[in-house]
C-alpha cells in the first residue's frame, strides 16, 4: 500500500494527538489511553537513563503520565505534544534523582581492559585522553550514579543524548547561562571523580 509522505504522516500524528487531548479535556478519559500507548516506549527509554531498577523506572513513567493527565489543560498546542511530554519527563526524572540522591561512591576495581587503558592514558596526560573514546563513554556511564542530581542530568542530556545547550534549557526550564554553568560544574565533578578513581587504581 502506498505510504503518505513522511511530513504528512507526522502532521496526521500531531493532529491525532490534538484530537485525543481535546476529547480528554471534553470529559472522555478513555481518549488518554492511545497517548499512553504511543509515547510510553519513549518514556521508558528516558527513565532507564536515570534509574537502574525496573520498579523505579515503572514508578517514574507512572508519575509522568499522572502529571501529564493532571496538567493536560496547560498544554497549549504551540509545540507538539511529545515535546511538552518530554519536558515533563526530564523534570520528573530530575526530581527522582534529587529524592534518591545517595552517596554511592565506589572503587572501580573491575574495569574492562579498554577502560583501564583509557584511564591509564588519562592519568599520564589528561589533555591527550580523548573524551569521545568508546571506553571514556563507558566510564562516564559508570560514573553517573556517583554524581549530584544536576550533574547527572546535564551529563546524560549533553554527553549521552548529545543534546544542545538550547535544547537542555527548553527541557529543564533552566536558563541557557544556568545550563552552561551546570555543564561546567558537572564536567569538573566528573573529572574530580575520575582523578579519585585513578589515584585508587594507580597510586
Amino acid at each position: 500500500m502506498h505510504q503518505p509522505p513522511l511530513c504528512l504522516r507526522a502532521h496526521k500524528m500531531e493532529l491525532a494527538d490534538a484530537e485525543l487531548i481535546a476529547a480528554v479535556l471534553d470529559g472522555d478519559p478513555a481518549s488518554f489511553e492511545p497517548l499512553v500507548a504511543r509515547y510510553s516506549p519513549r518514556l521508558f527509554a528516558t527513565a532507564r537513563r536515570y534509574a537502574r531498577r525496573e520498579d523505579e523506572v515503572e514508578d517514574i513513567v507512572q508519575e509522568i503520565w499522572t502529571k501529564a493527565y493532571q496538567k493536560l489543560s496547560s498544554f497549549r498546542g504551540e509545540a507538539p505534544f511529545e515535546h511538552w511530554l518530554m519536558r515533563l519527563a526530564v523534570r520528573t526524572c530530575y526530581d527522582f534523582l534529587r529524592a534518591h540522591q545517595r552517596n554511592r561512591e565506589r572503587t572501580f576495581s573491575e574495569l574492562s581492559e579498554p577502560e583501564s587503558d583509557w584511564l591509564e592514558s588519562y592519568v599520564a596526560d589528561p589533555s591527550t585522553a580523548s573524551e569521545t573514546a568508546a571506553a571514556a563513554r563507558q566510564l562516564v556511564e559508570k560514573l553517573l550514579a556517583d554524581l549530584s542530581a544536576p550533574a547527572r542530568l546535564i551529563i546524560t542530556l549533553l554527553e549521552i543524548e548529545e543534546r544542545s545547550v538550547k535544547e537542555i534549557a527548553k527541557l529543564t526550564g533552566w536558563s541557557v547561562p544556568l545550563v552552561k554553568v551546570r555543564a561546567f560544574r558537572a564536567r569538573a565533578e566528573m573529572r574530580k571523580r575520575l582523578a579519585k578513581i585513578a589515584r585508587e587504581k594507580y597510586l
